[in-house]
């Protein structure tokens, strides 16, 4: 669910809650007044409706969008049993704690993983991968398409409409795709950033 969506969640929720300790609070409870609750009570799950009809929306939109492309897994044939485990379970993690459509992890000149919404193309890293790798630090592009160098990330998958970008350490990079605009929130950054703790330990262990 996208951050809006939450929102508008929260408040249909937040209203509804109002409502009912209004009516437990009330000392009097006349006709007139159970006819505000009922009215306050049906907009506030229209409220919570609509924040799952737009998520729901948006969630077709992407998925129109991304039609050609195919769901799937690359996994490098030189890893390790250890090393192709870890990147199984963290990879399916991110794909379905947070709205990423796509995953891809480079290292050492090599593209190790490739799984959800993906294409056969070559990966090059640019010159966002770059500043990434040279600050240390997440590059988050909520809304790519007004990003000049967005172009770099059509070979994991075209138009990607979010796209997150953390370096590992200076020998690679997490690059994730998301499914709509600004759809990583915050809470997504942190499991991106804790599991790519994890993942640089493990690969550099075995390298």
């Amino acid at each position: 669910m996208t951050t809006q969506s939450k929102v508008t969640l929260f408040i249909g929720i937040l209203f509804l809650l109002l409502t009912t300790l209004n009516t437990v609070l009330s000392a009097e409870i006349n006709p007139s007044f159970q006819r505000a609750e009922i009215l306050a009570g049906i907009s506030s799950v229209i409220i919570m409706l609509l924040a799952f009809l737009s998520d729901g929306k948006k969630l077709q939109v992407s998925q129109n969008k991304f039609a050609n492309s195919q769901q799937g897994l690359f996994l490098s044939e030189h890893l390790t049993g250890t090393t192709r485990y870890e990147l199984a379970w963290g990879s399916q993690l991110l794909l379905t704690a947070t709205p990423a459509a796509t995953i891809l992890i480079y290292w050492d000149d090599e593209v190790l993983l490739r799984r959800g919404l993906i294409r056969d193309t070559k990966f090059t890293p640019g010159i966002t991968c770059l500043n990434a790798q040279n600050q240390q630090k997440l590059i988050s592009l909520g809304h790519s398409k007004f990003y000049p160098n967005r172009l770099e990330f059509d070979s994991i998958l075209e138009n990607l409409p979010a796209i997150i970008i953390y370096p590992l350490i200076n020998r690679g990079w997490l690059i994730l795709g998301g499914s709509t605009e600004n759809c990583f929130s915050k809470s997504d950054q942190k499991w991106i950033i804790g599991w790519s703790a994890r993942l640089t330990e493990e690969l550099i262990t075995v390298n």
